[in-house]
């Protein structure tokens, strides 16, 4: 599946400004800590993707932005980023989407995967090198499936395939929750507790047997489709490896969806971790709630886009907010954005403005301390209100704090 158009990101060296020392240090779900993240000479990231049934919302594009700015961060520091996202898109609630409105399921995905990639591109949020839907991966994930059944970590239960948390020493590393958490929230996020016939109520399905009228595909157990938590383990693992340094996505995925996810990897190929570092982005709510599609209440990138609104007032807004924050959107949000783009836009504009090297030394701490993003805009807003109330200095510092912005913010002045 091919991803989208990838802005171009300068590098900093060539604006004139010294190149960046200082390492990322992000927060581990499963430690409780922020701690260095050290990658070797490709760093490697994966992050989970939407389910293609209505995108993209502004809760998604909290999400990836935040992981955007690690890409940034890690290319910064002269790293390779190797990015991988996937995308859902055969699964529930999107066939279920599809028989609601009517709509063939594979063109309602191939629609709003459409949207997704312009809303990205729009966004400045680099690509993926590899995007890749779970329909595409299912040869991977049988084999992944085979792998468990290999080492006795599979059962059926009605013609559907099961996993043992039991086979794995581990479980409940990522997340850290006890039993009693747990449950409810893998009620609460597509799991099936009260299945009889499983060995545990918190063991999450590998291979769901066809239902009628519902698609599958032929595999060594029957013809079916995937489970959710194994399409993103088969394709971390075909893509990435064991032990890559970054799992992200938004905080309601640290369970069950990356507990499982980590579980099947580790028990599959027999190696531990499945990532050095599980990396959570905060909620976005939205009139009192957690913005989803489940509820229904969403704002959408792509009506903010056609109404006239200016990409990077939107990804300015998001900014705003701490990654791990939980917070809710209102159009004041937006309002204060569009404000701060067009101060930044006319501080770059000038023929001559304070000297840029303390910005960028400024955003690159924030943004090494677990991507304080508020404190890096902070710190442009500090230079932008100085270059318009005093005028003069260098007149290269425009366009240097012109290309820290789009090298490290993603945001085009």
């Amino acid at each position: 599946m091919r991803s989208w158009h990838a802005s171009d990101v300068p590098h900093l060296s060539d604006a004139g400004l010294p190149a960046a020392t200082r390492p990322l240090r992000l927060h581990d779900t499963g430690t409780g800590t922020a701690r260095p993240v050290e990658p070797g000479a490709t760093a490697r990231m994966y992050v989970c993707g939407i389910t293609p049934y209505d995108a993209t919302h502004i809760g998604h594009a909290n999400t990836y932005l935040a992981f955007d700015l690690v890409n940034r961060v890690w290319r910064d520091l002269g790293h390779r980023v190797h990015y991988v996202q996937n995308t859902t898109d055969v699964d529930d609630p999107l066939l279920e989407r599809a028989q609601q409105t009517g709509e063939d399921w594979r063109a309602l995905a191939d629609r709003e995967i459409e949207l997704f990639r312009a809303d990205m591109a729009a966004l400045r949020v680099l690509p993926p090198d590899q995007y890749i839907g779970a329909v595409e991966a299912i040869p991977m994930i049988v084999e992944m499936i085979e792998k468990l059944r290999a080492k006795d970590a599979a059962y059926e239960v009605g013609g559907d395939i099961y996993f043992p948390i039991g086979a794995d020493p581990d479980f409940g590393a990522v997340s850290r929750l006890s039993r009693a958490e747990m449950a409810p929230l893998f009620a609460e996020r597509g799991g099936d507790p009260d299945r009889p016939g499983k060995r545990d109520p918190l063991d999450p399905l590998l291979w769901m047997a066809r239902r009628p009228g519902e698609p599958g595909w032929e595999s060594p157990f029957g013809e079916g489709r995937p489970g959710w938590h194994v399409e993103c383990s088969a394709i971390s693992v075909e893509y990435l490896g064991m032990a890559f340094d970054v799992e992200g996505g938004g905080s309601d995925l640290a369970f069950p969806h990356h507990e499982m996810s980590a579980s099947h990897a580790q028990v599959a190929t027999g190696e531990r971790p499945h990532a050095h570092s599980y990396v959570h982005a905060g909620m976005v709510g939205l009139d009192g709630e957690k913005m989803s599609k489940s509820r229904g209440n969403l704002v959408f990138v792509s009506a903010l886009r056609e109404a006239g609104t200016d990409p990077m007032a939107i990804r300015l807004a998001l900014l705003a907010h701490h990654y791990r924050s939980d917070w809710e959107w209102t159009r004041a949000e937006l309002d204060a954005a569009s404000a701060r783009l067009a101060r930044w836009r006319a501080a770059a504009a000038l023929p001559a403005a304070p000297d840029a090297a303390p910005v960028a030394a400024a955003v690159r701490a924030a943004l090494a301390d677990d991507l304080d993003a508020p404190a890096a805009l902070a710190a442009v807003d500090a230079w932008a209100d100085a270059a318009l109330g005093t005028g003069g200095g260098s007149a290269s510092a425009p366009a240097q704090v012109g290309a820290v912005a789009d090298a490290l913010l993603g945001v085009a002045l």
